[in-house]
This record gives C-alpha cells, sequence and structure tokens, in this order.
C-alpha cells in the first residue's frame, strides 16, 4: 500500500476516458493528452483512462511499444498530472520485461506527478469463443502476481484491468483490504459486452458496496477486435452515475463516500460475514 501525501477528500469528481487506440503510439499519446485538457476543464480530480490506451493493436506492434515503468508514456502523463494537480488512472500499457515477454500494467499517477503504485493484470484473457473471438493473452503477457491497494488521504483504492472483472474474489479481497473505489480499466470485447459488461461491473459495486470506474475502448482496433465501450461509473447501491454512448467521449460523476458509508452501515455485509463455514 502506497501513501498518498497530497489528500483528496470525500468527495471528488471522477472522469473516464473512451476512446479507440490504434498502433500510433504518438497519435493515441496526442489524441489522450487533448482529452485530459478537456476533462480539467471540466474540474475532475481523478481521470481513468482504458486499457492498452498509447498502442493497441497486432500483438507485434504493441510489443515493439512496449515500454519500461517509469517510461515515455508515464512520465508524459506524470507532467500532465503535476501541471493540474490531478491524479491519473494510466489506463494500462505494455511493461517491457523481456524481448518476447511483457506484463500488461495499470499505473497512477498522483497529483505532484509522482508513480503511487503499478499493478500487473493478474487474470489474463485466454478465450476461445466459438465464431466471435479468440484471444491468448498469455502467449505474450506474464500475469501478474500482486494485489494492489492505494492510500489516497479519506480512502483506499483498489487497482484492476478488464478481465478481472469476471473474478468476485480479486474485488473482495481488495475490499477487505480497505479498496473503497475501483478503477477498472478496459478493452472489453463487443462479443462478450453486450451481455457480461454492466452486470460485472453492477455485481462487484453492489456485493462490495464499493465505487467502480470502468473505462473501455470502443471501436476495432488493428487487430479487428471489437470493443464495446459503454464506459461507466457506478456507486455502491449499483447505480449508474454516468455512461457513455457509442462513440470516443468522456463521461463524469461526482464520488460522495458518505453514501458508502451510509449503505454499509444500512445493509452491513462485513459485519454479519461467516468465516468460520468456509
Amino acid at each position: 500500500m502506497t501513501k498518498f501525501e497530497n489528500s483528496l477528500e470525500k468527495k471528488f469528481k471522477v472522469a473516464a476516458i473512451q476512446f479507440c487506440a490504434n498502433e500510433e503510439k504518438e497519435e493515441n499519446l496526442q489524441f489522450i493528452s487533448r482529452l485530459i485538457d478537456t476533462a480539467v476543464e471540466n474540474d475532475v480530480d481523478i481521470v481513468v483512462l482504458p486499457e492498452m490506451f498509447n498502442c493497441c493493436g497486432r500483438i507485434e506492434a504493441m510489443i515493439e511499444n512496449a515500454e519500461k515503468i517509469p517510461g515515455y508514456t508515464t512520465n508524459l502523463l506524470s507532467e500532465k498530472a503535476r501541471r493540474f494537480k490531478i491524479c491519473i488512472v494510466c489506463g494500462s500499457i505494455f511493461e517491457k520485461f523481456q524481448k518476447d515477454k511483457v506484463f500488461n500494467t495499470s499505473v497512477l499517477v498522483g497529483r505532484s506527478g509522482e508513480i503511487l503504485a503499478k499493478y500487473s493484470k493478474i487474470h489474463l484473457f485466454d478465450v476461445d469463443i466459438l465464431n466471435k473471438i479468440r484471444y491468448k493473452e498469455s502467449d505474450h503477457v506474464l500475469a501478474g502476481n500482486r494485489l494492489v491497494t492505494v492510500n489516497m488521504g479519506q480512502f483506499d483504492a483498489g487497482l484492476v484491468i478488464c478481465y478481472d472483472l469476471r473474478f468476485c474474489e480479486l474485488f473482495r479481497v481488495l475490499t477487505l483490504k480497505g479498496a473503497k473505489i475501483f478503477f477498472v480499466p478496459a478493452a472489453f470485447t463487443a462479443a462478450t459486452g453486450k451481455y457480461h459488461w454492466e452486470p460485472l461491473i453492477k455485481a462487484r459495486a453492489i456485493e462490495n458496496q464499493v465505487f467502480i470506474v470502468a473505462a473501455n475502448q470502443i471501436g476495432t482496433s488493428p487487430n479487428n477486435i471489437t470493443c464495446y465501450g459503454k464506459s461507466m461509473i457506478v456507486d455502491p447501491w449499483g447505480k449508474v452515475l454516468a455512461k457513455a454512448k457509442d462513440n470516443e467521449n468522456i463521461i463524469y460523476a461526482e464520488v460522495d463516500l458518505s453514501l458508502l458509508e451510509t449503505i454499509r452501515a444500512e445493509i452491513p455485509l462485513f459485519k454479519h460475514r461467516r468465516t468460520d463455514l468456509y
């Protein structure tokens, strides 16, 4: 757990950016930079970017564009965070490890530009859905092995990435470690998103009584995989505070942690937990 020196209050404004990244890293970064500027004009405290936001496409191109952390991409976003005094969840990028092996890593940058924490995706996207999508992330991506919560002053945040949404136990453990809000960068596919994206986000929020900020990619990248979009911000009651339209855009919502405290008092799930039976 990392200590956040410039504390956020119990009430703050978050933004989730939704767009379609391609294989041109510089083009993606310039575009995301402009979107961050737009979010800043709307007085946000935290900006969340999608998974693989700096390069998304054929695996060869993505590995070629992999970086060390800190590196070019995170340094650019650190400067943005420092300049505007905001926190940025740097979606995820391919973190260089070996010649043909990488981690899929999310980075949280604080308001002074410092890296507060980084999380490497634990659950890799290995699926073979007949006539819909075939993808094996583990062919080139190494699975992370560390759970990450970040102290941000008045609250702790949990870091997860995309496919992690399907693993309720990960969210529960991070919640028990203190997480009250989850940042979920994603490139969730259209093939599964139509039926699974919103139910999974709401389920993780309701069962753990937490806020979730999920920033998804939208559209078809050069690898011919189409992402679902529908980026969402959901409160601990399961109420959708903001939901993206079917284009590249930014959504905003105010997070009020007093609501979380009220819901946990009214329905005390954690007080009544039976650990003696399982």
